[in-house]
C-alpha cells in the first residue's frame, strides 16, 4: 500500500527532478584614487574610479583583451586653459559592456602570475611585466570625447594616468595626444594594493522541472515529501499498536 502510493505520488509530480547548477564565477579588477598617492604634473584631476569585472573565474595567466561583462569608470578635475578639449573642467562617467568597451577602440591586459595567491585577491606584485604590469587603455574614436583614460601600472610601484590619444571626431578630424588634457603619476605599494578579486555570480534558486515542461516549486514538493513521510509514519504506528481485545 506504501509502495503504491509514492508511486502515485511521483506520477503525480510528473517525474519531479532538482536541477543542479554548478555556480559560475567572474572576476573584477577595481582601482581608485585611494589606492595611490597622486600627483599632478598637468591639469588637476584627483578624482577617479575603474571597475571591470572580466567574464572568467580568477586564475592564473594572461588576459589580452579578456571577454568583459562590464566597464563602470568615472575620472573627473579641473584643466588647465589652453587644452584641446577648451573645457575648464570635466567629469566623464562610462558604464558600458565589454563589447562596446572594445568596439570603441579601448584595450585592456594583464597576466596574472603563476605563484600569485589568489585567495586573497591578485596584488600588483603578483602581476607579470618587464615594466608594465596593467594596461587599462580606454581609446575613444568618433564619440566627441576628448577624457578618456590611460591607467599604467609598474613593477617597481609608479604609474601614470592621463587621457589616452582620443579622436573626438573623424569628420573633421579632431585628435587628441597622450596627456594633453591631464597627466597624473601615481605611487602605490605593489604588495599591498589588490587590483582583482573573485566575484560570485548570483544564480537563481534550482528550478524543480516536470516531465511535461512546466515547472514546481520546491514548497509543493516539500509538501509532497511530507504527505509520503505521514502516511508511512501512519502506517508504521499502526503495525506497531498493540493488540487490544474490548
Amino acid at each position: 500500500m506504501l509502495r503504491r502510493t509514492i508511486y502515485c505520488v511521483l506520477m503525480l509530480a510528473g517525474g519531479v527532478a532538482v536541477t543542479s547548477i554548478a555556480t559560475a564565477q567572474t572576476m573584477t579588477l577595481s582601482v581608485t584614487e585611494s589606492d595611490f598617492q597622486v600627483t599632478n604634473i598637468f591639469s588637476d584631476v584627483d578624482v577617479f574610479n575603474i571597475e571591470i569585472e572580466i567574464n572568467a573565474p580568477l586564475a592564473v595567466g594572461a588576459y589580452v583583451d579578456p571577454d568583459i561583462v562590464s566597464v563602470d569608470y568615472q575620472v573627473m578635475g579641473t584643466l588647465v586653459a589652453g587644452t584641446p578639449s577648451g573645457f575648464p573642467a570635466f567629469d566623464l562617467q562610462r558604464n558600458i559592456t565589454g563589447a562596446e568597451f572594445y568596439a570603441q577602440g579601448s584595450s585592456l591586459s594583464f597576466e596574472i602570475a603563476p605563484a600569485a595567491v589568489l585567495s586573497d585577491g591578485v596584488q600588483a606584485a603578483e602581476l607579470v611585466g618587464n615594466t608594465v604590469v596593467l594596461t587599462f587603455n580606454a581609446r575613444e574614436v568618433d564619440n566627441g570625447r576628448f577624457h578618456p583614460a590611460l591607467l599604467e601600472l609598474n613593477t617597481n610601484g609608479t604609474g601614470r594616468i592621463q587621457n589616452s590619444d582620443n579622436v573626438p571626431t573623424l569628420n573633421p578630424l579632431v585628435e587628441v595626444d597622450f596627456g594633453e588634457e591631464y597627466i597624473n603619476d601615481l605611487v602605490f605599494d605593489p604588495g599591498n594594493t589588490t587590483l582583482i578579486t573573485a566575484t560570485p555570480v548570483p544564480l537563481p534558486p534550482p528550478v524543480i522541472s516536470g516531465s511535461g515542461g512546466g515547472a514546481m516549486s520546491p514548497f509543493v514538493l516539500f509538501a509532497l515529501l511530507l504527505a509520503i513521510f505521514g502516511i508511512r509514519t501512519r502506517t508504521v504506528s499502526r503495525r506497531q499498536d498493540p493488540i487490544r481485545f474490548s
